[in-house]
């Protein structure tokens, strides 16, 4: 960090402990822009090679160009913390970047989804992460750019299927159903059985029934594939488990984004208004900055149709503090995710201050307001966070053959499935499977579909 900037920070960070912010130590660093694009691309400075990240590039230097993105900062939560700042940024804009950097940091210490997905992840990600990439570099030389890059289309490509109710290391599914007799199926009997005196002897089965594979559906589908695809080796087993574990620490970043940012962005906020070491034109340039940062996503009069998590975060926060006390908006950063914290927190009086509102648009661009109602904006806010903002397609069924029925949740999942992009998708399962794999989904007629490989 410049020598100016490296001074800002310390004093901020006193500022932000005096305020009551906890948080692991933070480590700064300046990078060029283009270094800054990677990161944000790849989620991480360094991870496994693969062409989608190149897609995901060119996008999004094509997004930069036109106006549409500018990369103030990339945050790896952890102990310590790494937080990256855009070389090309003024001293102003990086000081504020500095503070909401902290409220991140705070953020990732102290609410619990962050905390149990570094507890199972670990703390040290970026190095982790550098680690699989060095695994599969290995893998490669052994085995071919191309076996390695079939196994990782696949793995990305469900990426999302994740189940974060599950533990990350779980054990695997028993063997053998569990033929003991459970409480509460005959009182009679189990108050006959808690007589004193010993059990009476009976014979044991002459051969123990084998369990249905999954139990139940299964959500969790790299889990799956790692553990029970037929045939993989055990190096594209480790791919698998690779890509699950880094999904396993996004996860808690997705699920808590209008929270984070928001955090981080009224911290930011409010320790440049009591940071009196900063000389006042570089404090009205900051500000500018933070301007820029948390208003919707339009400007003038112009209708905004896209929610800013910046924007929306900051604006709830403001309100929980002012109603409730910066103690209970503690206690909210530590309890909540985007769910409870939109549900609970975005209210009709704000809501019609942020002027929000469902709408719909037709093909030829014109936009038609459908209504305020607050219980259907929240949801219409929340539903792209569902299920890590994949569909819900379930393992149901595991055949002695190897054979693999897939199951898409639609009833709960409240869409039907692109077709053609699940035809994709199943075309990398089944490279990897290497059984028959069907899938029982509608399609976005809400027509029954199977889509078989085999």
């Amino acid at each position: 960090m410049a020598e100016s900037l490296a001074s800002y920070a310390v004093r901020l960070e006193e500022l932000a402990k005096s305020s009551g912010l906890d948080y692991f130590p933070v480590h700064f660093e300046e990078v060029p822009s283009s270094f800054m694009m990677e990161i944000a691309v790849y989620g991480l400075p360094v991870r496994m090679p693969h062409w989608s990240f190149g897609v995901r590039y060119i996008h999004q230097l094509v997004q930069h160009r036109m106006g549409h993105s500018r990369l103030f900062e990339v945050v790896f939560p952890g102990n310590p913390g790494r937080a990256y700042l855009a070389g090309n940024n003024s001293l102003q804009e990086n000081t504020l970047v500095t503070a909401h950097v902290l409220g991140h940091a705070d953020f990732a210490k102290n609410n619990s989804l962050f905390k149990r997905s570094q507890e199972q992840v670990g703390y040290k990600i970026v190095e982790q992460a550098a680690t699989h990439a060095r695994e599969i570099g290995q893998a490669v030389e052994h085995y071919g750019q191309n076996r390695v890059e079939q196994v990782l289309d696949a793995a990305l490509a469900l990426e999302a299927h994740i189940d974060t109710f599950q533990l990350l290391r779980r054990e695997r599914y028993p063997q053998y159903v569990d033929q003991t007799r459970h409480g509460g199926e005959d009182q009679f009997q189990n108050r006959f059985d808690s007589l004193p005196g010993g059990p009476v002897a009976v014979d044991a089965p002459l051969e123990r029934m084998r369990a249905a594979v999954p139990p139940t559906a299964e959500r969790d589908l790299l889990w799956f594939i790692a553990e029970y695809a037929p045939d993989l080796e055990e190096w594209e087993r480790d791919i698998f488990r690779a890509v699950r574990e880094e999904s396993f620490y996004f996860y808690p970043v997705f699920a808590c984004q209008v929270m984070n940012e928001g955090w981080a962005s009224y911290w930011h906020a409010r320790l440049l208004r009591e940071a009196d070491f900063l000389p006042q034109n570089e404090y009205l340039d900051a500000l500018k900055t933070h301007s820029d940062v948390v208003r919707p996503h339009a400007a003038a009069q112009q209708a905004s149709l896209v929610v800013n998590p910046y924007h929306l975060g900051f604006s709830i926060w403001e309100s929980i503090v002012e109603e409730h006390g910066l103690a209970r908006a503690f206690e909210i950063r530590s309890e909540d995710d985007d769910f409870s914290f939109v549900r609970n927190h975005l209210t009709q009086d704000l809501a019609e201050e942020l002027k929000l509102f469902r709408y719909d648009q037709t093909a030829d661009g014109s936009v038609r307001v459908l209504d305020h109602d607050i219980h259907a904006l929240r949801e219409t806010v929340l539903r792209p966070k569902y299920n890590f903002g994949a569909p819900a397609v379930l393992a149901k069924h595991l055949a002695a053959d190897g054979s693999l029925e897939l199951y898409h949740e639609h009833d709960t999942d409240g869409r039907g499935l692109d077709v053609d992009r699940a035809e994709r998708v199943l075309d990398y399962m089944h490279k990897v499977w290497r059984r028959p794999i069907s899938l029982e989904t509608i399609d976005g007629e809400q027509r029954p579909r199977v889509i078989t490989r085999s």
